[in-house]
């Protein structure tokens, strides 16, 4: 008798079903979600709590795809202003790796930059004359220019800063936050991502806001221009919302049984979801809804708010998002990969940018928001302080430098008004306070409370972290 029952009922079989008591408790959760644990908008995150006091907690990350120069707008280099039209030294260069567009280029001439530059507010910032409200906030904004990256083209870069890894797969920034922490607001993802629209450029693929192999409520979620804010959110012509819950129920009972079959956890993460875009149905047209806003805020960001879906109109909704206490927003903005028509092209993209990132910072400010919100402006990498192809002044371009690069922050836990970290007179080599994009990312993961190498996740048995097996915590800019 027994060796029959051993026959036919395998070890497989008693794991799994041995696994459905748990399984059936955390549908049940889903049923109700103010009690669910499993989903990242339940209030708490796989953590429970920060590992310690955070100081920020919110993000908003406004990554200027295609890589801004950093000599034409924070880091001033007098030096190629007397060098301009010269070979760039070899010892400078020190046979550093070139891309396949300049490799080939018989000379690598020196290009200053065409804009003025001065200084500004009490900690004496060097701002371009391209950002103009930016220079105005300078006290307020921690510059970091000695960020380097391994990645040369824009793809492994722009995954490298999202992910952690250069290679396609890993979850995004915003989804280790909501994995660790969760969020706030039951009513809303707990990661939200907007992105420029009709923007040219390098291309952005959703993966760099995907959740990788973290449980698939993690993903960021983004919101887009126009009538229907969130794809396939709105109940069909004729569906009401009663109908709809009733749906969602009868879906539940046989995810249930599915469950009960398999046990596999995707399904609660994937009742989660639906739970969330019922609920979603109400929050998000309250929440993107701007017609309410005051004409000074309106004016304070810049004519182009009016327009949803510009960079002005995202930055006025990632402060609407962040009142909600969104825990992260993203966003993304095409067309910095100036490698031709750099003066015409970066002019464009600062005027797009300079007024409504500066707005951003200040309205936060006045609101008491910017106290534990956290507000970061970069690209993926830099660009070279020679011409891509010929110097001629509106037609010569810049190519890809993952040296040095500029990028800054502001907001809860940095401290403000500083400059950390130098180039060489020639903007080519790091000479002081290197930053990598890893130690980026473990100081993001510090100002949340978050140690970067004790959040990590178990997947085809090994354990990994957004920081990999590296990173430090950059301390001197911490307030």
């Amino acid at each position: 008798m027994c060796d029959n029952i051993n026959k036919n009922y395998t070890r497989r079989d008693f794991l799994s079903k041995t696994s459905l008591g748990l399984g059936a408790l955390t549908m049940s959760q889903i049923v109700n979600p103010l009690n669910a644990m499993t989903f990242n908008n339940s209030g708490n995150g796989i953590l429970g709590r920060p590992h310690f006091p955070a100081k920020a907690k919110r993000v908003i990350y406004l990554l200027q795809s295609g890589a801004p120069s950093q000599m034409d707008l924070f880091d001033y280099k007098p030096l190629l202003d007397k060098m301009h039209g010269q070979e760039l030294p070899d010892s400078i260069r020190k046979g550093q790796r070139l891309t396949g567009m300049t490799a080939g280029q018989t000379n690598l001439p020196l290009a200053r930059s065409v804009f003025n530059f001065k200084q500004h507010g009490k900690s004496g910032a060097w701002v371009s004359e391209l950002m103009p409200h930016v220079a105005e906030i300078a006290d307020d904004l921690t510059f970091v220019k000695s960020m380097y990256t391994e990645a040369i083209n824009h793809d492994p870069a722009i995954t490298f800063f999202q992910t952690g890894s250069q290679f396609a797969g890993r979850p995004a920034i915003g989804s280790w936050v909501s994995y660790g922490l969760g969020s706030d607001n039951e009513n809303l993802p707990s990661f939200v991502v907007l992105v420029t629209k009709d923007k040219r450029g390098q291309p952005l693929y959703s993966r760099l806001w995907g959740n990788g192999f973290l449980p698939s409520q993690h993903q960021g979620i983004q919101f887009r221009a126009g009538k229907d804010p969130v794809l396939y959110l709105t109940n069909p012509d004729g569906v009401s919302a009663e109908m709809r819950k009733g749906q969602l129920e009868s879906l539940e009972a046989l995810q249930r049984i599915q469950a009960s079959i398999t046990g596999d956890p995707e399904i609660d993460a994937r009742l989660a979801q639906y739970e969330m875009a019922y609920r979603m149905q109400t929050s998000v047209p309250e929440v993107t809804d701007t017609s309410k806003e005051p004409d000074y805020i309106y004016d304070m960001y810049g004519p182009d708010s009016r327009n949803p879906g510009t960079y002005a109109a995202n930055c006025l909704l990632a402060r609407r998002l962040i009142e909600k206490d969104v825990k992260f927003v993203q966003l993304y903005h095409q067309g910095w990969d100036t490698h031709n028509n750099l003066v015409p092209q970066i002019k464009r993209q600062a005027k797009e940018t300079d007024q409504p990132t500066a707005a951003l910072i200040k309205d936060l400010k006045q609101r008491g928001l910017l106290e534990d919100t956290l507000v970061i402006w970069g690209g993926e990498f830099g660009r070279t302080n020679y011409s891509q192809g010929s110097l001629k002044y509106n037609t010569f371009g810049r190519d890809h430098h993952p040296k040095c690069f500029t990028l800054f922050m502001a907001g809860a836990g940095v401290k403000p008004g500083i400059t950390y970290g130098a180039t060489d007179d020639f903007c080519y080599n790091i000479t002081e306070n290197p930053v990598h994009v890893h130690d980026f990312q473990a100081t993001l993961m510090h100002l949340l409370g978050i140690d970067h190498e004790r959040l990590n996740f178990k997947y085809q048995g090994r354990r990994f972290r957004l920081t990999d097996v590296h990173g430090h915590v950059v301390k001197d800019i911490l307030a």
